[in-house]
């Protein structure tokens, strides 16, 4: 039986924010995967989920498998959860398509020492965020965000304009 709820944010239309518990979902998804394939030695899945990470940061949470089975299965059933700014995870998720990359070019270049240590690294930190919450991506995003001059949204749940999404400081 699905809770009935209203969604604060639309999933795939209001990208400055999301349910922080989809970056969650995303890290389990990943992490189980990449695990998965260094085990098996199945190295394709690395590259299956590095373009999945590249197709979702090019063209949105629409196009990104792990997104859409949250925003359309388990969010509905569950409600959504405390809004974030979502710079940090979609930096934490550039850190992965780069990572998972660079595992299934040393894979195929005959380097599985190399691509099984690079997937298992992927596996370990998302795996990690999805059990702690400690995201070592969003983390350095947020370190090196005041350095380049970027201004972190701290987003309270009554901050958020219902209409459209966004930070009622900003204005609609």
């Amino acid at each position: 039986m699905a809770v009935a709820f209203t969604r604060v944010a639309h999933p795939y239309r209001d990208t400055d924010v999301i349910d922080a518990r989809a970056p969650r979902f995303n890290q389990v998804v990943v992490g189980s995967i990449a695990l998965m394939a260094v085990i098996t030695g199945y190295w394709p899945l690395l590259a299956l989920l590095a373009l999945q990470l590249g197709i979702g940061l090019t063209l949105g949470r629409r196009w990104c498998l792990p997104c859409v089975a949250y925003f359309e299965l388990i969010q509905p059933r569950f409600g959504e959860g405390p809004l974030e700014d979502s710079r940090p995870p979609r930096f934490a998720n550039k850190i992965g398509f780069s990572v998972l990359s660079g595992a299934s070019l040393a894979y195929l270049l005959g380097q599985p020492l190399m691509g099984g240590a690079l997937g298992l690294l992927v596996a370990c930190l998302a795996l990690l965020a999805a059990t702690t919450g400690f995201c070592v991506g969003c983390w350095i995003y947020k370190l090196a965000a005041p350095v380049i001059g970027v201004h972190l949204r701290h987003l309270e749940p009554d901050a958020i304009c219902i209409e459209c999404a966004t930070d009622k400081s900003a204005g609609c």
